[in-house]
């Protein structure tokens, strides 16, 4: 019974870490999009493949929600820790050097690693 509770309130603090996340790389893309000139300095040509590319790997947070409270110990440990590494690269390597998305990006990659070292405890059964 211990052992659930514990699984439980691990599985609850994952699940709003995710929450965080994505709540961040929202308000990131939203004050980007104010910057002067944001949409004249896109250096990739934006097509339907890379629209469809970004969407994927933003939904992954959206579903991470859900699945984080769902899913039994071994495979949300498994799930969460590849989820966190997709999304830290993604932020890492999607992002801009601009003070507000640097901000915004460490807040996100310190909470992607507080993911990780939760999804660390559940138990490996």
């Amino acid at each position: 019974m211990e052992k659930d509770r514990k699984s439980m309130q691990l599985n609850e603090r994952i699940s709003l870490l995710w929450v965080v996340v994505m709540v961040n790389m929202i308000f990131a893309d939203i004050l980007s999009f104010m910057l002067p000139g944001f949409f004249q300095s896109v250096t990739i040509e934006v097509t339907e493949g890379i629209m469809l590319v970004f969407a994927v790997i933003l939904e992954i947070p959206i579903v991470m929600i859900y699945l984080s409270r769902v899913l039994k110990d071994k495979t949300n440990r498994l799930v969460n820790l590849i989820a966190s590494v997709i999304t830290i690269v993604f932020i890492i390597g999607g992002g801009s050097l601009t003070l507000h998305y640097i901000f915004f990006a460490a807040v996100e990659v310190v909470t992607l690693i507080l993911i990780i070292n939760y999804a660390l405890k559940l138990t490996k059964e």
